[in-house]
Parts: C-alpha cells; sequence; structure tokens
C-alpha cells in the first residue's frame, strides 16, 4: 500500500511539473487587424471560412476572437497561443509559406485588400494569471484592460492584483480570464499589463465595477499598494478599457 502511494505521488509530481514547465513556456499573442472601410465582413469570412483551420494545421492554438463594441475602427482583436516562442516563429513560418494560405489571400484580395493595419503583441501569461479556458457560455461581453505601469512600479501593480484585485473581482461577479505582460523584447514589456474579464453586460460590468471600487478591502489595497511604491502605480490616464463582443466563430465566447 505504502509502495503504491508513493508511485502514485511520484506520477502526480511528474504530472504538476509538466504542468508547470507547460504553462511557463506557453506563449500568447494579441493580434488587432483594421479593416478597410466595408470590407470587415470579408475579413469575418475569411477567417471563419479559412484562417482558424489553416492555424490549426500549423501548431496554433486559437483562443478568442472579438469586435469591439463600438467599432468606427473596423476592427478584429484575436487572441491564440503556441506552445514556446520557438513554436510561435515556426508556425508564423509555415503558414505563411502554405500554398493554401497563399490561395486563399489571392482570393480574398481579388476586390482589393481587407487588412490595412496589423498590430501584434507576443506574451506570457503572469504567475497569478488562471488558466485560460476556452468555454462557449452564451451571451456575454468581453473587457480587454491594458494598464500602464509608472516607472519602476509595475512589479508592485502585478503583486496588488495577485494579492487583492482577482479576488476582489470576483466577489463582484466578474469573470478572470486570463493576465499577460509582454515578453522581454515586446514594446511596452517593462511597463504594461494586459488583461481580459468577461461580464454578463456592459451593464453588469458597471455595476460590478462601482461595488468594486467601494469596498473597504480594495480601498485599503490600494493606498497600500500605492504607500509601499512611493505613488500611483500606473502613469495618468494609464488605464484603458474596451468593451469586445466574440465573433460567431470564436472558440472562446
Amino acid at each position: 500500500m505504502k509502495a503504491t502511494f508513493v508511485i502514485i505521488a511520484a506520477l502526480l509530481g511528474s504530472v504538476n511539473a509538466w504542468s508547470a514547465e507547460n504553462k511557463e513556456s506557453r506563449v500568447y499573442e494579441l493580434r488587432t487587424y483594421y479593416a478597410p472601410a466595408g470590407r470587415l465582413d470579408d475579413l469575418h469570412a475569411r477567417f471563419r471560412n479559412h484562417t482558424l483551420q489553416l492555424f490549426e494545421a500549423h501548431g496554433f492554438t486559437n483562443i478568442g476572437y472579438w469586435v469591439p463594441l463600438e467599432n468606427p475602427g473596423n476592427k478584429l482583436v484575436y487572441l491564440i497561443a503556441f506552445p514556446s516562442r520557438e513554436a510561435q516563429a515556426q508556425a508564423w513560418k509555415d503558414f505563411l509559406a502554405d500554398p493554401k494560405w497563399k490561395e486563399v489571400k489571392a482570393k480574398t484580395e481579388a476586390n482589393g485588400k481587407i487588412v490595412d493595419k496589423i498590430e501584434s503583441v507576443t506574451m506570457a501569461a503572469t504567475d497569478y494569471s488562471p488558466a485560460v479556458k476556452v468555454t462557449a457560455q452564451g451571451d456575454r461581453v468581453f473587457e480587454l484592460r491594458t494598464y500602464t505601469a509608472a516607472p519602476g512600479r509595475l512589479k508592485h501593480l502585478n503583486a496588488r492584483f495577485r494579492d487583492h484585485t482577482l479576488k476582489l473581482f470576483e466577489k463582484y461577479g466578474m469573470t478572470n480570464v486570463g493576465y499577460f505582460v509582454p515578453l522581454a523584447e515586446q514594446p511596452g514589456a517593462d511597463n504594461t499589463l494586459i488583461y481580459l474579464l468577461s461580464h454578463k453586460s456592459t451593464e453588469a460590468a458597471k455595476s460590478s465595477f462601482d461595488a468594486f471600487r467601494q469596498d473597504p478591502a480594495w480601498v485599503e489595497a490600494r493606498k497600500a499598494s500605492e504607500e509601499k511604491a512611493g505613488g500611483s502605480l500606473t502613469i495618468p490616464d494609464g488605464v484603458k478599457s474596451e468593451f469586445l463582443k466574440a465573433t460567431d466563430y470564436s472558440p472562446l465566447r
């Protein structure tokens, strides 16, 4: 019996070690596409009918595809993942060289380009981020929030989220989807936190944040963290929020 327990414990230890290593090495890429006026539906069609399948064939993990609730810029925002930075580079190289992709691109751009501009940031999950779960829960909204930390204060911002904020978000009905920081060579690596929440609705989001900001535990945590850091943890106007709606082809919705 004792020997069996030792074997099981060893196996569980191996699984946990693998899981920790796998989570640490996984990288995420947040991409934003801007379509020309009148071409966003064509861009959606290309992703829906072709791109997601080709991504998967080349080792991409499709996580979520969204459009802003207010979308004057004709934006498509999506999140993908790879086992490692090296796997990411190889996957993109293979995808762009695929004759099927070249054929799809040519056909879908026969009447002109359908992407004006692409923005991309490669990120790692923070140590306090929940595992990103690709689930379809129906009609909900997502909120993409980007914080720019004051010089030298990103570690304090992460500590506040780790020790206080996530738990308080959950207390007030917000779902923590994922928390990320840009990799070392990426713009904003030393001062940026990017995270994704989900809410039942925009009205629910406002109600949740109003209650969160009045919670004595949050007031105290904010005060203590700013006193320890020597001031505000973010720069002026350093918190950006955008509400998103999942596309019909998004795995996470």
